[in-house]
């Protein structure tokens, strides 16, 4: 879910840019600039954090400033003691009051239903163009989620590739670690799109009976280059899991 990392957006640094730093060597502006981001966004002040993005903000899953301020403000509404934390992974500048970021982002909290409480764990790590102390541009690089539910959800192990060439065949495979010990499993594999429009979007979910204690699935790459939300789906009598991942299919990956 992109809003999870603060939105999405394309990055090329121009050729005469530094080579990556270390976080730890970081401008005190930028590591200022991330420490008031986490705490505005973990208080739930929409408008502290919007002031950190460029109302021209983009991104490369068509979240924009109007876009991400309205996705925020409707995931704080189901999830309202969700907290974050922004870990800067490296840096470099790209001329007077311009860097490029990589961070990772973790994101926790609940949601509370009339039948059931779901638990929210996300990781998403992401690539920032930081202009005069406002996020320009975001690019999501890697992203995983984990919603659960019940008294004990499923424990699952996931093998998905991150990233895809356009057209290719690849394998889906999630694996319950627990043994069945004769209980039912139900479960459904659920592709979707990573744009602004899908985040919040309905989708009608199959289940199939697992008889074999996980999904087997082969999938096909969209033909263009572009971003898909694959998710596990796994229910049992004593709990359920989502386990999201985020897959990249672009031309300049590896098979």
């Amino acid at each position: 879910m992109a809003a999870l990392g603060f939105g999405a957006g394309a990055i090329a640094p121009p050729a005469r840019s530094s080579p990556p730093v270390l976080a730890q060597a970081a401008p005190a502006e930028v590591q200022q600039m991330l420490t008031s981001l986490e705490a505005a966004a973990s208080a739930h002040d929409l408008d502290a954090v919007m002031a950190f993005y460029s109302e021209s903000f983009s991104s490369d899953t068509g979240f924009d400033y109007g876009k991400l301020r309205q996705t925020l403000e409707t995931l704080w509404q189901k999830y309202p003691d969700i907290a974050y934390k922004i870990e800067l992974l490296s840096w470099q500048a790209d001329g007077p009051g311009r860097y490029t970021l990589e961070t990772r982002t973790t994101v926790t909290g609940q949601q509370t239903l009339p039948d059931r409480v779901l638990a929210l764990n996300a990781d998403v790590t992401s690539r920032q163009q930081l202009e005069d102390g406002k996020i320009a541009h975001q690019e999501t690089l890697t992203e995983t989620s984990r919603l659960a539910s019940g008294s004990n959800p499923p424990t699952l192990q996931v093998q998905l590739p991150e990233t895809l060439t356009p057209g290719q065949s690849y394998s889906f495979d999630t694996i319950v670690v627990e043994p069945l010990d004769g209980r039912s499993l139900m479960g459904a594999a659920v592709d979707e799109g990573v744009t602004a429009e899908d985040f919040f979007e309905p989708r009608p979910v199959v289940f199939d009976l697992l008889s074999s204690g996980g999904l087997f699935k082969v999938g096909t790459a969209p033909t263009e280059p572009d971003s898909r939300w694959v998710s596990s789906v796994v229910i049992r009598e004593d709990g359920m899991v989502v386990e999201t991942r985020r897959v990249r299919v672009s031309s300049d990956s590896q098979p």
